[in-house]
């Protein structure tokens, strides 16, 4: 028999992660939509072919436009941008999933998908597959374009349910 969820959560919350924002676009009827959500579900697949993986919980707007649109881009957070990780992760009540970027620096590369100014890195992709995984979907995503700044600010990550970063460097003695 498997274990609970609680139990997988309590488990899972000491595994460390990198904290990412996701985005995606798509135009229809409805117009220009956009969204994003926080993610610490991801990680590089392939450098050849540049692949890709993440997992978004089925039921958020973020995967359903994913799923239309066929695009998205991530933003890897430095420790600095807790706010906007809290900001797209939804823990800031009355904002709504475009609301999210009121406000937020974005540019675009090659697919439209909204990418954060200030990230420490970013990939641009379109998904090459997506596999049910219960709950969520597994997408593995081509990366089309990708980017890094070089401001050396720590990277922000998740650790036993807080915000934490890497110790700076020292040198060896």
């Amino acid at each position: 028999m498997p274990v609970d969820a609680e139990s997988m959560r309590d488990t899972l919350r000491f595994w460390g992660s990198g904290v990412s924002v996701v985005t995606t676009a798509h135009d229809d009827a409805d117009g220009h939509q956009i969204a994003g959500m926080t993610v610490s579900a991801f990680n590089s697949l392939s450098l050849d072919p540049p692949l890709i993986l993440t997992c978004l919980s089925k039921d958020t707007t973020t995967a359903q436009l994913i799923e239309k649109s066929d695009i998205l881009a991530v933003s890897i957070l430095a420790h600095a941008q807790a706010p906007l990780s809290d900001r797209f992760a939804g823990r800031i009540p009355l904002i709504s999933n475009e609301d999210r970027f009121d406000g937020v620096p974005i540019f675009t590369a090659v697919t439209g998908s909204p990418i954060l100014h200030d990230a420490l890195a970013w990939l641009d992709c379109r998904v090459h597959a997506m596999h049910d995984g219960s709950t969520h979907w597994i997408i593995i995503s081509e990366v089309l374009a990708a980017g890094h700044t070089v401001s050396g600010a720590p990277p922000l990550l998740y650790y036993n349910r807080t915000y934490r970063t890497v110790a700076a460097e020292t040198e060896a003695e």
